[in-house]
Formats: structure tokens, sequence, C-alpha cells
């Protein structure tokens, strides 16, 4: 289709446009004005704690753990990490954080210690809270072996020589703390002998534009960077995403995704919290059958996942026994969406409004979605519109002009949702956020003569599996470590049930005696499970170009073909 105008192609370019205007708010603000008009409606329920907050219940906790925070001298600015699976204080960090105007710095609960290390030192994390750990991973131990020091410090003087900033851990549990930290009680009644005038105080020296966290991300070419987002981008992320999927304070949304990722704390809670609905959360981490319970027994009218999740549940033996019957809407994002799948999420789990959204961290994070009244063709072959307030241009690769509609390109976007930029990284801020303030996802697709976008690959190098963004440099520079490895290369390859895997191809050193088996043995408690490869293949060279690039298209067609992949590879996905 032409211009009518011009008579020339018309360009891939939309400025998603809407009724909704966007708030001047910060965090704190947003929930003082929940707690106005919905005092005594369920705010949060976390059912494997057993913890229920009204509105206004809930505000007194965060209330109490933001005064506890401005007690132990956390100043405006000062970075303030978690380390924890999905529970009642995470939530309440998340708001108390923001009203004492720290900035709160999302540690993968799936982290170990090299990861760990690494993103409290790129954080310069002062303050640190940590439950018992997940799985069988002890967070205390693994802390306590970066930095031994723990051990013989009081709470608050902690001086580690590996971990230099942190200074202050706090342990959530009903086990008494470890030595060296605080306990979550403790916080609580510093926040007791805080006035809440100093509270008040603080809250009059933030500003929407302000930094209020850290979420961590990364490209291809190093390890995990920061973004960095505001208020503003935050509170307006949710505010929209909720907006599609017409999300109300007769709302209540059940949690099985991560409050560490965006999905969980701005999707879900934010978005919950700017509606007055309720957030359920069905268990630390995700489990189909206690997120089904969830869903039936507390009458949930909205769902949060990713692919994977929805398929868990979908495939679970004790599906037929629940009466989803209560939910309406949710989104499935975080990976793409097989087709089949988003059709039997309608019929078979009664999410006939459920929308699928597209983004990334540094867009706070969601750039397109569907709608509510979208036909279920678009809801299961696009990823939607551009947001209100929101740019989206399609551009070549290669020149970064606009390329006609429906032609592929790099999506690029532009508006209130772009990220500050990377903590404490100028150069990468600068590669990813052009001057005029466009931002490269990375992602590559096309856009429909309506607007509507489909992602059909990825111009970085990212795997994502499962929802969980992976990202190869990050396991190579750690798999040099690995003695008897000379070179490797990390690759995603496709997986029916994840979406993606982690496949090695490693070249050994001359001499060295190196097994699969001995590479994953060495991964094992130093980096999160799901970034050990599954597939391991030992080779003497990698294909490469006439000038030296490694061609890991070309790695990915060979174990395709070896491992047998071709069927989960032809899955089709929006």
């Amino acid at each position: 289709m032409s211009d009518p105008v011009s008579g020339k192609p018309r360009l891939s370019y939309e400025h998603g446009t809407g009724s909704v205007p966007l708030l001047g708010l910060c965090i704190g603000e947003v929930l003082d004005r929940a707690v106005e008009q919905h005092p005594d409606r369920l705010a949060l329920a976390v059912r494997h704690q057993n913890k229920r907050y009204t509105y206004r219940q809930f505000r007194e906790e965060v209330h109490l753990a933001a005064r506890g925070l401005l007690r132990l001298g956390v100043q405006k600015g000062d970075r303030v990490g978690i380390w924890a699976t999905n529970c009642a204080e995470w939530v309440v960090t998340q708001f108390a954080a923001a009203k004492a105007g720290a900035i709160l710095v999302n540690i993968n609960p799936a982290n170990r210690a090299y990861e760990l290390e690494y993103a409290l030192n790129l954080s310069e994390c002062q303050t640190l809270l940590m439950v018992e750990g997940m799985r069988d991973c002890s967070y205390p131990e693994t802390l306590r072996s970066l930095c031994p020091e723990l051990s013989a410090c009081a709470p608050g003087a902690l001086q580690a020589a590996k971990l230099p900033n942190l200074r202050n851990l706090l342990y959530i549990g009903e086990k008494d703390s470890p030595a060296g930290m605080f306990h979550w009680r403790d916080l609580l009644a510093m926040g007791r002998e805080a006035a809440e005038s100093d509270l008040r105080a603080r809250e009059a020296t933030l500003e929407f534009g302000d930094a209020i966290n850290i979420q961590f991300t990364s490209g291809t070419t190093g390890m995990p960077k920061g973004a960095t987002v505001t208020h503003h981008n935050i509170i307006n992320n949710a505010l929209l995403v909720a907006a599609s999927m017409k999300l109300t304070h007769h709302d209540r949304m059940c949690i099985p995704v991560p409050f560490y990722h965006c999905f969980g704390m701005v999707m879900s809670n934010m978005a919950c919290v700017l509606n007055g609905a309720a957030m359920i959360v069905p268990a630390p981490f995700f489990d189909p059958l206690e997120t089904l319970r969830a869903a039936a027994e507390e009458r949930c009218t909205a769902l949060q996942g990713v692919p994977t999740m929805f398929i868990a549940q979908l495939d679970h033996p004790d599906f037929s026994q629940f009466d989803l019957s209560s939910l309406r809407t949710g989104i499935m994002a975080g990976a793409p969406c097989p087709i089949e799948v988003m059709k039997r999420v309608v019929k078979l789990m009664n999410l006939r409004e459920m929308t699928i959204a597209y983004g990334l961290t540094e867009a706070s994070p969601v750039i397109t979605q569907t709608i509510t009244d979208d036909p279920i063709e678009l809801r299961v072959s696009t990823v939607g519109r551009p947001l209100p307030h929101t740019e989206v241009k399609i551009v070549d690769v290669s020149t970064g002009r606009i390329v006609p509609r429906g032609t592929a390109g790099e999506l690029c976007t532009r508006g209130y949702m772009v990220m500050k930029g990377y903590y404490r990284n100028p150069e990468a801020t600068r590669k990813s956020i052009e001057e005029d303030g466009w931002l490269h996802t990375g992602d590559l697709a096309s856009m429909d003569e309506r607007g509507y976008c489909k992602i059909t690959g990825r111009a970085k190098d990212v795997i994502i599996r499962g929802g969980e963004n992976i990202y190869p440099r990050e396991i190579e520079e750690f798999l040099y470590q690995c003695p008897g490895v000379s070179d490797v290369q990390i690759i995603g390859v496709p997986d029916a049930k994840y979406g993606e895997q982690v496949m090695a191809w490693v070249k050994v050193k001359a001499g060295a005696a190196l097994a699969p088996e001995d590479i994953r043995e060495f991964c094992k408690g130093k980096i999160a499970t799901f970034k050990i490869p599954k597939y391991i293949k030992l080779v003497d060279a990698f294909p490469m170009t006439v000038t030296g690039k490694i061609q890991k298209f070309k790695m990915r067609e060979v174990a395709v073909q070896e491992l047998n992949l071709g069927e989960a590879a032809s899955i089709e996905t929006a």
C-alpha cells in the first residue's frame, strides 16, 4: 500500500495514540492514591506464606519498612538489592525502597556466587535483602563464600574485600537471621522507632524522573548491564499495559511470574496497584498446580505468564479439576508465543481477552501489546500495536533507514518508557540509544498496514529459554575459566517446551582430556541452572567467514540437523 499523498510505499512507522494521559507521579504517590480510593480492598495475598493485606494494611507495612531503611542510613539514590523468590516482603520492599528514594536492584533468584558478585559490585549495592534460598542453593552460604568476613561482623558493619560497597544484610524468613545479618523483623522494629515525618520529608525530595530501579539485562558483547529506569518509566508503562487489559479494582490477578523480572514487578504488581486490583501470589516460584489452584480458589480474573507456564498448566494431569470460569484476561509475553498454545489458552482457560505483549527491559518493558477487543487472529499472530505515547519504527539493519510496511528490519522505539541508561556504562548506553532518543531493541520485526507488529527474529544473539533471557557472551566468558577449554561459542537451539535451549560448541586445549560431563560439572553451583548448556559439542573449529567472523547461524543449522530438532524449529510463533 502506498501513501495516498506522496504515492511512495508507506513506511514502517507508528505512533501509539489513546485517551489515557501519562501520570507525573512517584511510585509512593501511586500507592497513596490506591489507599485513598480502595483502603479496604484486597491488595496482596501470598498463599504460600498465608499473608493477606488490604491496601491500608499493605501501606502500613510499606511505611514501616521504608522508615526502617531510613533508620539503617539509606539515602536517596542508594542501591538496595533484593535476592529473593516471590514473597510478601519482595512486594513491600518494592514500594518501601521507592518511598525512601532508594534504587531497587533486582537480583535473579537463580543467580549463584559468580553472578551475585558481579551484580552487587556493578550496582555498588550497599544494602541487600535475601531469603533462605532457592531449591538447592543456600543464599546465606553463597554470600558467606564471597565474604567470609560476614561471620565475624556485627549487622550493618560488613566490610568485605570482594564486595566493598556492601554494608547492610537483611534476612527474610521464619528462622533467626544468620551471623552478621539483620532480620526482616529488625527492619520493621527500626521503622517503629523512626518518625513518619522523616519519611514524608524524604518523599518530598523525590521527583518522578529519578532513577528508582536497576534491572539486569545484556546484549552480546559482554556481561549483563544494569538498565536503570525511573518512577515515570515504570508507572506509565504499567498504566498503559493495564489499560490494554481493561484492568480495574474489580480484578484479581494471579501472578506466577518472578518479581525480580519486569513482568512481575511492572506488568503485574505495579499494574495492580495503579488500579486497586488484587495481587494473588500462588507460590515462591512457578508451580503449575499451585497456579491453577490459586486462580480457581481466589476467583482470579487475570493470569500472567510466559508461554512455557501456560503449556505446563494446560498439560497438568489435574487441569480439568479446576474451575477457571472467573478468568478473563492477562498477558502472555517473555518469549515468542506458539499460535496453537494461544488458541488453547483462550478456549480451555476461559482467557477470552488474553493479550500478547512485546518489549524489553530497557523499555520498562512493554512496547507493543494487543488489546482485549482485537480479533483472535491478531492476538495469535502478532504482538500488537505500539502502546499509547510510544513510537515504533522498523529500520534496515545496514542503513538505519525506515523500511516499507511488510518488510523486516530492526524494531526501534522512542518515548516516555525508554530507560535512563545503563548504570555506570555510558558507552553501552550510547550504543543502544541514539541522540534523538530512539532505542534499538536488537529484535527483527515487520509492521503491517494497521500498525500491528510481528517479531521475525533477533538481531542480537540473546537466547530466550522459557521466558528467561540468556546472554551467550556471559556464559562464554564463564566457561573460559573451565580447565581444558580453549575456545567456546554459545548458541540457542530450538526446543518444543522452552522455546530454546543453550548449546555450547567447545574447542579443547591440546592434550587436555575434557568431556561434556566435566563441563557441566564445572558449571554446577556457579551459574544459574538454566544457563548450563543442555547440549555440548566438542569441535576442532567453528564455521567462519573468510574474514574470520564466527557464523553462529551455521552452527545452529548443524545443531538442528544433528540433534533432530527440525520439528521444534518449525513451531510457528507470533
